[in-house]
């Protein structure tokens, strides 16, 4: 079965999850958040009480990991973690730091790389990630390099933050971000970047719905 996958990279708070998943329901395509799936592994370490940064340790306690990643009946991604659903858990600021460590271990990556790619095997997918349009589905049909300023990505995450109940100070917000993106950009193993056929799309000047108009105008000039 010939599938279509639209990959989605890009840093940080640029607000990949939310376009994907809006997108990928306006095309009836499954969404599938990697980010999610990497923080769940680093929802397990934490808890596993070892260093993120310890590769060693990271790559002992991968195989003591039971991920599961399923779909409920209004299309939402879910992760479980040893039979608990952690969708929500997953997404505190500290999850997210100790996530972009994690990931920039080989071991990790490796270790979840066919979960990723089986999804766009047996699906039509809109994938978002750091690495998926370099890394992960390098054929994808439709490649797509979301970003946006720094500021604006933590005036966006705070936002987001307030909504759930859990706020943070912007200067606080603004300071995970940009370690992120040094973390994400600078790591030797799947470091973020742009591929070479993907369309760059800045959302800094754009609010979500125009933003996501910009997305499926691409996605309909390239399939």
């Amino acid at each position: 079965m010939d599938t279509i996958s639209i990959a989605i990279d890009g840093p940080s708070g640029a607000g990949k999850s939310t376009l994907a998943r809006s997108v990928a329901a306006k095309l009836g395509y499954r969404y599938v958040d990697t980010g999610a799936i990497y923080r769940t592994i680093a929802y397990h370490v934490m808890r596993s009480r070892v260093d993120p940064r310890d590769e060693e340790a990271v790559a002992a306690c991968l195989p003591r990991a039971s991920l599961e990643l399923t779909y409920d009946a209004g299309g939402l991604q879910h992760m479980s973690l040893d039979g608990e659903d952690v969708t929500e858990a997953i997404r505190l600021p500290e999850v997210s730091l100790c996530a972009s460590a994690v990931s920039a271990h080989p071991a990790v990556r490796t270790y979840l790389l066919e979960m990723q790619r089986r999804a766009a095997r047996t699906h039509d997918v809109v994938m978002d990630g750091r690495d998926i349009g370099t890394v992960v589905l390098p054929d994808a049909d439709v490649k797509i390099y979301l970003t946006a300023s720094a500021q604006v990505r933590a005036r966006r995450r705070m936002s987001e933050l307030e909504q759930r109940g859990t706020p943070e100070p912007f200067e606080k917000i603004l300071r995970e971000i940009e370690e992120r993106d040094r973390n994400d950009t600078q790591r030797s193993v799947s470091p973020l970047r742009r591929a070479a056929d993907a369309v760059l799309l800045d959302t800094t000047e754009l609010d979500f719905h125009q933003s996501e108009e910009a997305l499926l105008q691409i996605i309909k000039e390239k399939i």
